[in-house]
């Protein structure tokens, strides 16, 4: 019987993993997640962090006899010398019994095809004698790489055997030995390791908002905080929210050494470089430059976006949408709008990069490690650009199941209610009927917004307006209006005006000018030739009238149209842009 109060002095995980143990129906444990962090080891009243091996080896297999630990690059080692010479006696007895005379000093091989017949036979002595063990093999996804059996190295597939005997034989259940298998990625792992019965997994998750607290409140102690910071702890702990006590550690062993007092600006910097160095290539952050008052031709997506940066700021999250799928034709602003998004709200927005990877289980494991910054991390917002591309869906095939498997761990990851609120989804396509509906179905994206191409004379001069702060253009032209008619009126996208500014400044530089005239923007309406794709573009705006959740949001000329009409026109214009 395990006593409370050791099991109240360990992380939820280990105490997990020594009830586990405790009820010797499993011996193998296949440790994952945040496995390369600090683990707080709590001993006669004192906490210290150290190494995940360290705990182990300290706190929950201290009383063990003998206890090892075995990775490719160091070979076998072990935690102090008895266990060290009571193997080299074991493998110095053993090369005596096979060659019949007294063997020199042995050194155990590093390669585990090699090491792990010697382990056997070893372990199963030392149960024989009634003794307690403990086999810590560290990178365990290097010596059981996920991959098909057949294409493995024969060497690697008679390690995995001996990792599924050492979990499921009898004679190592009924014994005092426990295996602990640690692996940054669980789908790294070969999956008859992972899918064993045998097996327990046991999940370390990024420290939450209280264990950081206590981290840095030891990492600290004896130094006066307000020489260090500008702020409180329990506000650098919210802001490190995402962060390892690893990365903390780099936080605050900067601001020492340099002198520099932590303050909101400096810790949200080193947290986005910090994330952006673990996840290289996953994810980036967006950097807010506008707010929402730069957003023209979309009142009431602007109102309903500021309404949720005001929950935000109220801490309502549970008022809060999972997500936002924001549709509409090309040109019409949608990136440009989540972006102004990012600097209304005050927390941390990301953009999904390409997670995807050539070898078989990366892409899963780099999606799951975006995801659990993401959990640690809240609240923050979430932008997937052209996501009916980014998803995939359900059924896809001709990957091995790897995008299947990227759509059942989004859907599931979005539908989580305890992320409500904390994990915002905005998913930004110009095609949502392309996107599975169980993607956009109510408890994930859950508001739909649409945008569309300005179609009065006023979106145009809110847009002028823009573009001509956005782009930092000197001009005494008041409207483009007189010259818009000039040019036929014709249909144009928020991204087409925008071009046409930027020529007009383009052709006032040419001419030696900072100042763009009227003449200058006269000449570009009547140069200019909008791309000839009429049928996509009214597709696009079609789809997105029949998508918008908000009848507010359509124009005029759609609010009332009957939806089986738009329908109607969506098929018959489907076989024309496929």
């Amino acid at each position: 019987m395990i006593e409370q109060a050791y099991l109240d002095s360990l992380p939820p995980w280990a105490a997990a993993l020594a009830v586990k143990y405790a009820t010797h129906t499993v011996s193998q444990f296949i440790v994952h997640g945040n496995v390369r962090d600090f683990v707080p080891l709590r001993a006669e009243g004192a906490t210290s962090f150290v190494e995940l091996k360290t705990f182990l080896e300290k706190s929950l297999f201290a009383g063990r006899d003998f206890v090892l630990h075995y990775n490719r690059a160091d070979g076998l080692t072990f935690a102090g010398a008895e266990a060290a010479k009571d193997f080299a006696n074991f493998l110095q007895a053993y090369q005596t019994m096979l060659s019949g005379e007294k063997a020199a000093v042995v050194k155990a091989p590093r390669d585990p095809a090699q090491l792990f017949p010697l382990l056997d036979r070893y372990l199963r002595s030392r149960i024989g004698e009634r003794k307690s063990l403990a086999l810590i093999i560290e990178y365990a996804e290097l010596i059981a790489p996920q991959a098909e059996s057949g294409y493995l190295p024969e060497g690697d597939r008679a390690t995995i055997i001996y990792l599924r005997n050492w979990a499921d034989d009898p004679v190592f259940l009924g014994a005092d030995i426990t295996f602990c298998l640690i692996t940054e990625h669980l789908l790294r792992l070969h999956e008859d390791l992972v899918r064993n019965p045998y097996s327990a997994q046991v999940a370390i998750a990024m420290p939450d908002r209280a264990e950081r607290e206590e981290y840095i409140r030891v990492e600290t102690q004896g130094r006066n905080w307000d020489e260090l910071s500008e702020v409180g702890v329990n506000v650098v702990a919210e802001l490190t929210g995402g962060l390892s006590r690893v990365h903390i550690k780099q936080v605050l062993a900067e601001a020492l050494r340099h002198k520099q007092r932590l303050n909101l600006a400096l810790l949200m910097r080193r947290k986005k470089e910090l994330i952006e160095a673990e996840c290289f290539g996953l994810l980036e952050f967006i950097e807010p430059k506008y707010n929402l008052d730069l957003v023209a031709g979309a009142d009431e997506a602007v109102a309903e976006l500021r309404s949720i940066a005001q929950m935000l700021k109220q801490g309502r999250l549970d008022v809060l949408p999972m997500g936002y799928l924001i549709c509409g034709p090309v040109g019409t602003g949608k990136t440009f709008l989540v972006a102004c998004f990012t600097g209304e709200i005050g927390v941390p927005c990301v953009k999904l990069l390409n997670i995807r990877s050539q070898w078989q289980g990366v892409t899963e494991a780099n999606l799951q490690k975006v995801l659990a910054i993401f959990r640690a991390m809240g609240p923050l917002g979430v932008i997937i650009d052209e996501a009916d591309t980014w998803i995939g869906e359900r059924d896809a095939a001709g990957d091995s199941g790897t995008s299947a498997r990227i759509f059942g761990t989004i859907a599931a990851f979005m539908s989580d209610t305890d992320n409500r609120g904390r994990v915002i989804w905005f998913l930004l396509t110009a095609r949502p009927d392309l996107l599975p509906v169980d993607i956009k179905r109510q408890g994930r994206a859950e508001e739909h917004l649409a945008l569309f191409h300005p179609t009065g004379a006023h979106d145009r001069q809110r847009l002028f307006e823009v573009f001509v702060h956005k782009n930092n253009i000197q001009t005494e032209v008041k409207s483009i209006e007189a010259e818009y008619q000039a040019a036929g009126a014709p249909r144009l996208s928020g991204a087409d005006l925008e071009a046409i500014l930027i020529r007009a400044k383009k052709r006032a530089v040419v001419a030696g000018r900072e100042i763009v005239e009227t003449a200058d923007v006269a000449k570009v309406f009547a140069q200019f030739v909008p791309p000839v794709y009429a049928e996509e573009i009214e597709y696009q705006t079609l789809a997105a009238v029949m998508e918008c959740t908000n009848r507010d949001l359509l124009p005029a000329e759609y609010r009332n149209l009957p939806r089986d009409e738009v329908a109607r026109r969506l098929r018959e214009l489907r076989p024309l842009i496929s």
